[in-house]
């Protein structure tokens, strides 16, 4: 490891449990027989953004669905799960790896969505860094192509060299995403300052416990669509 990233950029945590058989086994599955460090994360990256659900309904929010292993068997999550699980995949692979946290403003959420979180304002939105050819990387490995295509949003790709960190319009050339406000990049997840600002910005998606609201965000995306 290059001596710019500390030690704690590979380590085992609470939430990015890389010695779990179910983090090492989905990630193996993933990368087969590929030893080569900037292929892996591209696999890894269209399978998390593919494969794991993107939903900010019915989201486990508890410091056990937080666990990338959790995540993996849920197959579900939204920015700060789908990150979590890149990350530790990431650092079981023996490649350096963080999260950042930042605000956006979001112009595709439904009317619905908005309604729920207050505004087109999304606090503590997440995205994954991993340390490869001498410098930080960003990717976000989060908007899966069919909600990309109900949103009609330009997937986000991904080449293992560039960063790839959000939309910034759609593909009408109509601003989608943008950064708003940054909170910092951190080596384990942020859980009590991330769920505190995540309650008080956007109460109303925490009235299920542990979990946000029900519902689902593609089937609501359509419904909106056909009015």
């Amino acid at each position: 490891m290059p001596n710019k990233t500390p030690i704690e950029t590979l380590q085992v945590t609470e939430f990015l449990d890389w010695d779990s058989p179910v983090v090492e086994d989905y990630t193996n599955l993933i990368i087969g027989s590929d030893q080569d460090p900037v292929k892996q994360m591209v696999k890894l990256f269209y399978a998390v953004r593919d494969r794991i659900r993107y939903d900010v309904y019915g989201v486990d929010m508890s410091r056990e669905g937080l666990k990338a292993s959790h995540i993996i068997k849920n197959k579900v999550g939204f920015c700060i799960h789908k990150s979590i699980v890149f990350a530790t995949a990431a650092r079981y692979l023996g490649i350096p790896s963080r999260l950042t946290f930042s605000d956006v403003r979001n112009h595709l959420s439904t009317p619905a969505l908005k309604k729920l979180v207050g505004g087109d304002v999304f606090h503590y939105h997440a995205y994954a860094e991993i340390y490869l050819h001498e410098r930080w990387i960003k990717a976000t490995p989060v908007f899966n192509l069919m909600l990309c295509h109900l949103f009609k949003m330009e997937p986000l790709e991904f080449d293992g060299i560039h960063d790839a960190t959000l939309q910034a319009y759609d593909k009408q050339g109509n601003q989608s995403l943008e950064f708003i406000n940054h909170h910092g990049s951190f080596n384990n997840v942020p859980y009590q300052q991330c769920i505190t600002a995540l309650k008080h910005h956007h109460p109303l998606l925490f009235m299920n416990g542990d979990k946000t609201a029900t519902g689902n965000l593609a089937h609501e995306q359509i419904s909106h669509s056909r009015i």
